[in-house]
């Protein structure tokens, strides 16, 4: 069950809120309609519900708030805009994925293509998907936890009439099986047809809170639709026969040659029309959508009453000949979508019943924060409305219970914060598929691989370089390396695709700033990057054997030193590279800081640690060549003494520095975020 509880928006400068004290209720195994035109607040209050956008109010899900379940997921299924996935990742990479971040098991992802009928598409990429197959995968990424509740922002959208129909019926048949619903949607035919409850916003405010049932009678009226030339006539001829007739009647112009009669049929329109010679263009049954203000009459019984269109009544036929919608439903025996109103006074439901009659409230009414409902009563028709006393207890007159305030004292709903995007259960394994699920990773290694073999054959050829960078591909032309290169390019992807493409917080369209997360990118970075180093020189050893013979690819006497250094270099430019990306969010941030380290910061750490100092003739960098003077008790200082020697050399000591820098640049940003 869903209680919205005072929801209200921060209002921009001096406009007013999106959402001004919403609240309603969804109940367990039914599907609520959040109904509303575009702009009415509906995405708003979604947000507000989800903790995604900073307001007031609270929003229970089953008692309790969102910020108090300890993986959201699991209780919340939800579905915003449209599947923000890699579009070169399959369907079932992107599930499997998911899976990882949700903590479920992999073969859930099969589990959920099945239900949702995406089996045959299961190989297809996310950017070949139809409309429709799209919001079919939006549907299975927020089953996949198996929530209890899911909250929808107009998932219909765009969509085919079958498509409509089997979201429909996903929706009922999750409820059916025990779920909560919650869909937003524009079309109030399509919230009468698949809904159980209708919520209607109408400018940030709820205006009617109804059943399915009472909301179909409200609000949608059929009517029969006429094109003619001569429409005018012809109206005028309905409204004599509706006089003769003594029936209820209305007659609405809506512009050119186009008629809507309200209270009759297609045969007897026909009819009129045929006996007077009147050639008719079109004659068809419709239902008419009574707009918001429709509902709110109807619950509130206020003196304010709707209006059946904006257009212009042409000619209004009846007992009650007054313009609006009040003659358009006085009872009458023949239309059967007329609502019982014996009486237009609003004796039978009151507007505001007094606060100790003990009514129950509808679910728009919150019952633990009374101070929303603390405004003065002229503002009823805006308010969620009420049922009135089942007593038979003297009401006030309608113009005393429009016109008194109540004497109560007015206290704003808690603060909405803004909820931390979650981080995924299974940080390594999800970072894993995240970059096997794409071929990037691959293409940029085989690209590496064949720079890097085609750049040794070119050295070796003109001579004068030595074996290591002759191994490693490396011209003293070029401040990295292509293995190098590409590492950090790999690293700077790692980050920069989950802001291009967030999967984990699709709804904020920001990734999550955890020690988890940036620990698991870091580690498979490393990996990625250590198989690439050794297939550089593996590869480029094994072309200058085919090329040149064995002389170029003898084992040179240091070696442990120059492959613990070389590995050292490529594993520390990838992790430059998710670093800054993290913290820059962007691919190619990442790889600029990559390529600034040799070009900005060598130049900067050569310069501070070669000039010498006033305490010692010998430079910094001299003193860590030189080792440890002192021998350790308990051993380890070749070691240390090897890792020394590394960083005094200047592509070494500036990559540690940088490295260093921006996991302290990712950490204040990740504090701040947390502040804020």
């Amino acid at each position: 069950m869903i209680e919205a509880i005072g929801l209200t928006s921060i209002p921009r400068k001096e406009q007013p809120p999106a959402v001004d004290n919403v609240s309603f209720e969804a109940h367990t195994g039914r599907v609520t309609a959040l109904l509303g035109a575009p702009g009415a607040g509906k995405t708003t209050a979604l947000r507000l519900m989800l903790e995604l956008q900073r307001g007031r109010g609270i929003t229970y899900f089953r008692g309790r708030p969102l910020h108090g379940i300890p993986h959201p997921a699991h209780e919340v299924g939800v579905l915003l805009g449209d599947v923000p996935g890699h579009p070169a990742r399959s369907v079932r990479g992107h599930l499997r994925m998911l899976c990882a971040a949700s903590g479920v098991p992999a073969r859930r992802a099969d589990e959920v293509l099945e239900a949702v009928g995406l089996v045959s598409l299961r190989d297809e990429r996310l950017g070949t998907l139809s409309r429709g197959m799209d919001r079919r995968l939006g549907l299975a990424c927020a089953l996949l936890p198996d929530p209890h509740t899911l909250v929808l922002d107009d998932p219909a959208r765009g969509l085919a009439v079958g498509e409509r129909r089997w979201l429909y019926d996903m929706l009922r048949e999750h409820a059916a099986q025990g779920g909560t619903v919650l869909c937003s949607t524009a079309d109030p035919k399509e919230a009468a047809r698949f809904a159980d409850h209708v919520v209607t916003l109408d400018g940030g405010r709820v205006v009617a809170d109804q059943r399915a049932a009472d909301f179909a009678r409200t609000r949608l009226r059929p009517r029969v639709v006429v094109r003619s030339p001569h429409a005018a006539r012809l109206s005028v001829l309905l409204a004599q026969r509706a006089r003769s007739t003594q029936r209820s009647v209305e007659v609405v112009r809506e512009g050119g040659n186009r008629l809507c009669v309200y209270g009759s049929t297609c045969a007897e329109v026909g009819e009129t029309a045929f006996r007077n010679g009147i050639v008719v263009h079109q004659l068809a049954d419709e239902v008419g959508d009574m707009g918001p203000g429709a509902g709110a009459g109807a619950e509130t019984s206020t003196a304010q009453e709707p209006q059946p269109s904006s257009a212009a009544i042409d000619s209004q036929t009846g007992p009650d000949p007054e313009p609006g919608a009040a003659a358009a439903l006085d009872p009458s025996p023949e239309p059967e979508f007329a609502p019982p109103a014996p009486d237009p006074s609003p004796e039978p439901e009151a507007a505001t019943p007094a606060p100790d009659c003990g009514p129950e409230p509808e679910p728009s009414a919150p019952a633990a924060v009374p101070a929303p409902e603390a405004v003065p009563a002229a503002s009823t028709t805006l308010e969620p409305p009420q049922e009135a006393p089942a007593d038979d207890t003297p009401q006030a007159a309608p113009s005393q219970q429009l016109t008194t305030p109540r004497p109560t004292t007015v206290a704003l709903p808690p603060p909405v914060l803004v909820r931390p995007a979650p981080t995924p259960l299974r940080p390594v394994r999800y970072e894993i598929r995240r970059a096997a699920g794409v071929a990037t990773g691959y293409i940029v290694g085989a690209c590496v691989l064949a720079v890097s073999a085609l750049t040794a054959v070119l050295l070796a050829r003109i001579g004068h370089t030595p074996q290591p960078r002759l191994l490693a591909a490396w011209p003293a032309e070029l401040p990295l390396p292509p293995a190098a290169l590409g590492a950090g390019l790999l690293g700077a992807l790692a980050f920069g695709d989950e802001f291009r493409h967030p999967a984990l917080a699709v709804d904020r369209g920001t990734v999550p700033r955890r020690l988890g997360l940036l620990t698991a990118k870091l580690f498979v970075a490393s990996l990625t990057a250590l198989a690439l180093a050794v297939l550089t020189v593996g590869c480029t050893a094994e072309v200058l054997y085919l090329v040149y013979g064995s002389e170029l690819v003898a084992l040179p006497a240091d070696w442990p030193a120059l492959t613990a250094g070389w590995l050292a270099l490529v594993t520390g430019c990838a992790w430059a590279g998710v670093l800054a990306a993290g913290v820059f969010r962007s691919t190619t941030a990442g790889l600029a800081a990559v390529v600034a380290v040799p070009l900005l910061v060598v130049p900067a750490v050569h310069k501070m640690t070669e000039g010498t100092s006033a305490r010692g003739p010998v430079p910094f960098a001299g003193r860590l060549k030189g080792g440890l003077p002192p021998r350790w008790p308990f051993g380890g200082e070749q070691q240390l003494e090897a890792l020394l020697r590394l960083l005094a050399q200047p592509v070494g000591g500036a990559m540690a520095l940088s490295v260093l820098a921006l996991l302290c640049a990712y950490a204040f940003t990740g504090l701040r975020s947390r502040v804020r």
